[in-house]
């Protein structure tokens, strides 16, 4: 055991990506992706609503690229638009907040194992195992190839199993409500993160 587990407490830590490490998609990047839907800017909230509708079945793996974005918009996009869809929501969701990357790279060094456990379509999870970030992971699981989402319990499983850890001994980081409770049923320990990487840093570092 390191230094900082024996500190902390902490054998492991489990982390969302989107809404921890990753940023919320801004306004303009919704709008760019709706435009690209041929979607009216005076109606992105019902553009929004289309999106979410159907996304759980998308990161779960059991729609293609080709069957969400038909579900979204309720007609074929053709092969061009498809792609352009396919690439602006990828690159909606890729933007990391670097105050909490800094906070995980400490974390790492110390000897703590990190692992992250995403909701995500298979081509974002493609491109979010190619950042530098990834390798501070000592596993990644992502909805789409575990073929379940959070806050399904067996998602959990599947990151806690990796750790090899006694659940009451790891902490699940999550910056929605819901999916903490749901980890939290399985023994973990969990922090509803609220977008202050103080507070995620004060979790993971060992006391002075």
């Amino acid at each position: 055991m390191t230094p900082t587990t024996a500190q902390t407490g902490l054998d492991a830590v489990i982390l969302d990506y989107n809404g921890v490490i990753g940023l919320q998609p801004t306004t303009g990047q919704w709008l760019r992706l709706a435009r690209t839907a041929l979607w009216s800017d005076d109606d992105l909230p019902a553009f929004q609503h289309a999106f979410w509708t159907a996304r759980s079945a998308y990161d779960a793996g059991q729609l293609s690229d080709l069957a969400y974005w038909t579900t979204v918009l309720g007609h074929h996009p053709g092969t061009r638009r498809l792609r352009e869809l396919r690439d602006a929501d990828t690159d909606m969701w890729t933007s990391t907040d670097d105050r909490v990357v800094e906070v995980l790279y400490q974390a790492h060094e110390s000897g703590l194992p990190l692992v992250l456990l995403s909701n995500a379509p298979h081509h974002l999870s493609d491109v979010l195992d190619r950042h530098p970030w990834r390798r501070l992971m000592t596993h990644a699981f992502y909805s789409a190839r575990l073929q379940v989402c959070k806050p399904d319990p067996a998602a959990y499983q599947h990151a806690m199993n990796a750790t090899g850890a006694d659940p009451h001994r790891v902490l699940f980081v999550d910056d929605r409500s819901d999916n903490c409770h749901a980890a939290h049923r399985l023994g973990p320990r969990t922090l509803h993160y609220t977008g202050r990487p103080t507070d995620l840093a004060a979790t993971l570092q060992p006391p002075n």
